[in-house]
């Protein structure tokens, strides 16, 4: 299969590197000193699945690459209009994009770019990171790909989508609810980057505090209410199962939130506890705890050196 990944870090370029691994025909979008590895030494995986190192073809511009039958889209939130605008050659055939973001609000965002009809839905469950220029290391063995079809049309290609990660011995569920896939992701994800971030520590001090616990409970429970209220089909228990989950976690995981921190880099916040306060906010719903991490993080959005 023909695939084009926009953006090679912890979650485009593991999952594409897989894909690779497995012999399709993947090409990656990169930049800097990480795309100039890429071309030089290839791709290399550090992962307790197994180590890999596999020749790639990269470039800056999407236009040289080629057309693409789906672009396994995972650059960061801020970048995404910018980002759907230059893969445009890419799907200029009929491809179609499966974003692999964080967030909710990825599909609309993209389609307004590109068209409804060329966005799937997709949500990546991976703590992985740029190590070095050309190297993804993974920590912990959680790697699995959920993504689903927006429109009946698009069944055909996520079905070969699922196939070829499949043969890639990629954990991989295809789904027909996209939007509880998504907003199951949402509400561990927005409550593990704002307690890691907020704390500078990883889950394991987290989950040991009781008031960094209670933190990390309360924001989950605010989200999960807020895609209650929006209509998504969330159970009932699904805090607690959550709360489980990053019991489960390995020690020192920290939301990629918390790295960019720690380097200076911009942040996400915008559209993950921010976006739990402003969506809240527009349904009569208070989320007290989500908003004061959102302004606990705030002076540092745009990075700080």
């Amino acid at each position: 299969m023909k695939i084009a990944v926009m953006g090679a870090g912890g979650v485009g370029g593991y999952f594409g590197g897989r894909l690779a691994q497995a012999g399709h025909e993947v090409s990656f979008v990169a930049r800097g000193k990480h795309l100039e590895a890429l071309k030089a030494k290839g791709l290399s995986l550090k992962s307790p699945l197994g180590d890999a190192t596999i020749k790639v073809k990269a470039s800056a511009n999407p236009a040289e690459l080629g057309d693409a039958e789906v672009v396994l889209f995972a650059v960061k939130l801020w970048d995404t209009e910018s980002a759907a605008e230059a893969i445009r050659p890419l799907v200029a055939k009929g491809g179609v994009v499966i974003p692999f973001q964080n967030g909710v609000e990825s599909i609309a965002r993209i389609g307004k770019v590109l068209g409804p009809e060329r966005v799937l839905g997709g949500a990546a469950i991976i703590s992985g990171r740029i190590a070095e220029p050309g190297v993804i290391v993974q920590v912990g063995k959680m790697a699995r790909l959920r993504f689903g079809p927006t429109l009946p049309a698009q069944q055909k290609v996520a079905e070969q989508f699922r196939d070829a990660c499949q043969q890639s011995k990629i954990d991989v569920e295809l789904t027909n609810d996209i939007e509880r896939v998504l907003w199951e992701k949402f509400v561990a994800l927005v409550a593990l980057s704002a307690t890691t971030t907020v704390a500078r520590q990883p889950i394991g001090v987290v989950r040991a505090d009781p008031d960094l616990r209670w933190l990390l409970e309360t924001v989950m429970r605010e989200t999960w209410a807020l895609g209650r209220k929006r209509g998504v089909k969330l159970a009932d228990d699904f805090v607690a199962q959550m709360m489980k989950f990053a019991d489960g976690l390995p020690a020192e995981m920290r939301a990629s939130m918390a790295a960019d921190l720690e380097a200076g880099g911009k942040l996400e916040v915008p559209w993950l506890s921010g976006t739990v306060a402003r969506m809240a906010r527009e349904a009569g719903l208070e989320a007290p705890a989500n908003r004061a991490a959102f302004a606990a993080l705030k002076p540092y959005i745009d990075g700080k050196a």
